[in-house]
């Protein structure tokens, strides 16, 4: 896996077009068109009142937290037993990066306004737990894009279950209603690889662009939107950043397993494995599908907790598989028509990655036993100095966790 800092750099340059139709469209839209449901007035005048994307950083910390008060949401329930993750604090402040010729420390890093959590796992031990502000381990926090590396497991899950065949599975066995269209000879690996061949324009600045015209449909005919779309590349063969196809997985699940994504996470994942804390997911519209590519509310502890299912390949601490073996192999080797994309993580050298917008992300090294996930409020959805502080701080603290 060969992704370092010109990869990095292609990220953010592909995130910077992937503002989110979750997010800046739909996401805002049912801010404003539900935010009188919010039973907290402060939030629904703050969601009612404010633009994401000209809101200020106080007010995008009362969006980011109360996703299911002002937008329609489904809860993933907690089960009894959490999995234990020991404190064991170890003082990090001094390990140390260099950008553009200066040198940082871990504790500048932390100072940043943007951070508003991070923790760091290491065999199942806590070494930091730092909490911005009021944020505390009980605090829930919307992780926009890590979403989708969540809903890749769950299509792993599925197919552990028998509800999917496999990833060469086609996507019109699972939705019909795609079948003479550009993703006839689509599988469902192509869709994860965001390799399916058709062509998706993700320019925001662009109102005719697919993601603007799909967004402002607010998810209600996105697979009819997507049966429009034209072929531009052999199936496999070509990498695009296509958020709406990351929806589509969420349909492709919910079609195959005949329930909500919400459930089925909480039954296969969040109980069985140990949450600690109840989470949620955006729907798509009220009494819908979950989005697919967007928007899990979840505790940071959570997120990290996530990471070491990741890290032990998809088990259950009994041993029971909740992923097929090597799925997590699978999901971070990188694709045919990209090399830093797997099943919808980020791959990078080492390790691999969940990555949202504004500066949200889960970190697996899987050779090391180390997790460290990030919340945060960047100033902007792709905050370029941001995202190079935080990917090369995440590096030192394994370098500086490996030397000692």
């Amino acid at each position: 896996m060969i992704f370092n800092q010109a990869s990095m750099a292609h990220w953010i340059k592909m995130k910077g077009k992937d503002v989110m139709p979750q997010l800046l469209i739909v996401l805002f839209s049912v801010f404003l068109n539900t935010a009188l449901m919010a039973e907290d007035p402060t939030v629904q005048a703050e969601a009612a009142e404010t633009s994401l994307l000209f809101a200020s950083p106080a007010e995008r910390r009362v969006m980011f937290r109360s996703i299911a008060q002002i937008a329609p949401s489904r809860k993933i329930e907690a089960g009894a037993s959490p999995y234990p993750l020991e404190s064991k604090p170890m003082d990090l402040g001094d390990v140390t990066f260099a950008l553009e010729g200066k040198k940082f420390t871990l504790s500048d890093f932390l100072t940043e306004d943007a951070v508003m959590g991070m923790i760091v796992v290491k065999d199942d031990n806590i070494l930091l737990e730092h909490y911005a502000e009021d944020m505390t381990e009980e605090s829930v926090w919307v992780s926009f894009s890590v979403t989708k590396s969540l809903s890749s497991m769950l299509i792993g899950a599925a197919i552990q279950d028998g509800y999917i065949q496999s990833v060469d599975e086609p996507v019109v066995h699972y939705l019909p209603r795609l079948r003479g269209t550009s993703y006839e000879n689509s599988t469902i690996r192509h869709v994860l690889n965001m390799a399916s061949g058709v062509r998706w324009n993700e320019d925001y600045a662009d109102p005719e662009s697919d993601v603007s015209k799909a967004g402002a449909d607010n998810g209600l005919t996105l697979v009819s939107y997507l049966a429009d779309l034209p072929i531009d590349a052999e199936p496999g063969k070509k990498f695009n950043y296509n958020t709406g196809e990351t929806n589509l997985v969420g349909e492709i699940l919910r079609s195959a397993i005949g329930n909500n994504a919400s459930t089925y996470l909480t039954h296969k994942i969040w109980q069985p494995f140990g949450m600690e804390f109840d989470a949620n997911w955006m729907l798509g519209v009220a009494g819908g599908g979950e989005l697919g590519g967007c928007c899990i509310s979840a505790t940071l502890r959570d997120y990290a907790r996530l990471g070491v299912f990741a890290l032990n390949d998809g088990q259950l601490r009994d041993g029971t598989r909740v992923l097929p073996e090597n799925w997590m192999h699978d999901s971070t080797t990188p694709s045919e028509g990209y090399e830093g994309y797997g099943y919808l993580w980020w791959l990078f050298d080492p390790g691999y990655s969940a990555l949202g917008i504004f500066g949200q992300r889960i970190q697996v090294f899987p050779d090391d036993g180390i997790v460290i996930a990030v919340q945060s409020n960047a100033t902007a959805a792709v905050d370029t100095l941001y995202h190079a502080h935080q990917h090369l701080v995440v590096n030192a603290i394994r370098d500086h966790l490996l030397a000692d």
